[in-house]
């Protein structure tokens, strides 16, 4: 054999031994055989996009495959809520996260889901240029702020404090962003401002550009964002594998609630191997301080989806009221109620 020939069947051999490593490394071989199972045995799909009031879907998937039973859902991140919308429509995701005001606004035009579990509570601030002219929210009157989506908690906290201030919502402008830009957006000076879910404003703390202008809880003391919904078919056929994903994402809850060595892990484990992030923005986030975001109480309550409702009518985005039983099925999180942490610990390759 040629040298030329030996260098080429070397480079071959290389190339298959990296491609290899590669699929056997990042490849998630388990919604490939979750793909080929009947589909009543299937695990469901479940979209969230990388953000703090998502990340029991993460956790519950890192812990759950050190258990004995395995992952119990297979994940898919999304970049925005439009993208989980038309996922959970076409039904190529079962579950997701997403806003609570789209999640009732799209049951209310017909497309079959219901909400069955909180994100979590807090994490959402409007932020603007550390440097800037904006000192108190009337300083906004004539700029831009980005919003995650019309249909968002993070737009009715704009509108809170429109209202707070005497403001009509004509004195400023709200442009629709996704999520992971709004940082980039700030910083460049595309926006004056943007009202978001953590990790973006703890972004724009972390990298000097941006500063807190408040927080949702100061305007809005049980703020809620985003919330777990399931679509309709399964929560029928399939109720059993509803509970399953409902108690994992209750239990990760509790074990983030365990205090800072939890999140702090967490915070490593997500970014790298979920949300493609630098780990010290989830770390900023659900560290400081602890309480900046919670992951418990986060069974549905109807007075908290009330005022949604009423601020959604409020500002244009319903047309009518809807009633919570309407688009809630509380079933799944009072049967979660009994959960504890998962026995996990860090560092180890055991789960129960």
């Amino acid at each position: 054999m040629s040298d030329g020939k030996r260098l080429l069947l070397g480079l071959l051999l290389w190339t298959g031994v990296l491609s290899a490593l590669h699929l056997k490394l990042n490849f998630d071989w388990s919604a490939v055989v979750n793909d080929r199972l009947p589909e009543n045995q299937r695990r469901l799909n479940v979209a969230y996009i990388p953000v703090t009031c998502h990340l029991t879907c993460p956790v519950t998937d890192y812990i759950s495959r050190f258990s004995a039973s395995g992952n119990i859902f297979i994940p898919k991140m999304f970049q925005g809520f439009p993208e989980i919308k038309e996922a959970l429509i076409a039904n190529k995701m079962q579950a997701g996260f997403m806003v609570a005001p789209m999640a009732m606004a799209l049951q209310s035009q017909g497309v079959p889901i219901r909400i069955v579990y909180l994100g979590h509570r807090y994490g959402s601030a409007v932020v603007v240029h550390k440097a800037g002219p904006v000192k108190t929210f009337p300083d906004l009157k004539g700029r831009v702020i980005a919003i995650p989506s019309r249909f968002s908690d993070e737009r009715l906290i704009v509108f809170r404090a429109l209202k707070k201030y005497g403001m009509k919502p004509s004195d400023l402008k709200m442009v629709e962003m996704a999520p992971p830009d709004v940082a980039g957006a700030l910083a460049a000076k595309a926006v004056d401002a943007f009202s978001m879910g953590e990790p973006y404003p703890s972004q724009a703390e972390i990298f000097g550009f941006g500063k807190v202008l408040f927080h949702a809880r100061e305007l809005w003391p049980d703020y809620m964002s985003c919330v777990l919904v399931v679509r309709t078919d399964m929560i029928e056929n399939r109720p059993e594998a509803v509970q399953t994903l409902v108690d994992g994402v209750a239990r990760s809850g509790h074990w983030l609630e365990k205090g800072r060595p939890e999140r702090e892990h967490a915070a490593d484990f997500v970014a790298r191997f979920y949300y493609n992030q630098d780990p010290r923005l989830l770390r900023w986030a659900l560290t400081n301080p602890l309480d900046r975001v919670m992951y418990t109480p986060l069974t549905p309550f109807k007075p908290d989806f009330d005022l949604v409702r009423d601020l959604m009518i409020e500002t244009g985005v319903l047309e009518k009221k809807i009633e919570f039983s309407d688009y809630v099925d509380i079933r799944f999180a009072e049967g979660a109620k009994i959960k504890t942490a998962w026995n996990y610990t860090i560092g180890s390759q055991h789960a129960e």
